[in-house]
């Protein structure tokens, strides 16, 4: 059997639709390859700072790592803005959708909502709510996110800063999505872990 026998959904059988699952779990395991690919695109995506899109997000992850973040913490810092190629309106949004069945919860809060708290830097310059975030204050993962921007996020466009390369990150996003996904040990809603234990007794995430 190379296709199924159906040409409307509602037509198919269990041998068509046990066909399409073995498929379909058999392509899930490439997501981390064509993530990997997808994040090469920054590169050549529009950009104007100092360095390319794809440089910030390797120098997010790369300062996540050496604020010893765990691997939740530094994919997510690594992907989220993979959404500013195919989705520039809500960028936060797709890539906390890629991550959510496969990270903790909490990662993916901050990386859905860092557009919202990006705004206290330069909103007041564009005609945007500089304090847009407040909308969420209270939240158990506010501070997480205004760390996540402060000292990751916002601090990502130096030329001169010495940031890891793509391959080295590899084996993390692949760890990451062979989960299971929606794992409850691993998406583990209202859990917090720091995101830069190196430096927690210094740093104030309330800025």
């Amino acid at each position: 059997m190379d296709q199924v026998k159906f040409t409307a959904m509602k037509d198919g059988d269990k041998e068509d639709y046990d066909f399409l699952t073995k498929h379909e779990v058999a392509y899930t395991k490439g997501t981390a390859k064509r993530l990997l690919d997808a994040m090469v695109s920054l590169d050549e995506g529009l950009s104007g700072y100092q360095v390319t899109r794809l440089g910030h997000s390797l120098q997010s992850a790369t300062r996540a790592e050496r604020d010893g973040a765990d691997t939740d913490w530094i994919v997510g810092a690594l992907l989220h803005d993979i959404g500013d190629i195919y989705a520039p309106y809500n960028h936060d949004e797709y890539a906390a959708t890629i991550l959510r069945p496969f990270v903790r919860e909490q990662v993916t809060w901050v990386v859905e909502k860092h557009g919202d708290f990006q705004l206290v830097y330069y909103g007041e310059h564009v005609g945007a709510d500089p304090l847009k975030r407040d909308a969420y204050k209270g939240h158990p993962y506010f501070d997480d996110c205004a760390a996540f921007c402060e000292r990751w996020d916002q601090s990502s466009f130096d030329p001169d800063y010495d940031t890891l390369p793509l391959p080295h990150f590899a084996g993390r996003v692949e760890e990451v999505f062979a989960r299971k996904p929606y794992d409850p040990d691993v998406i583990r809603p209202g859990v917090r872990c720091p995101l830069f234990p190196m430096i927690r007794d210094t740093f104030n995430p309330g800025l």
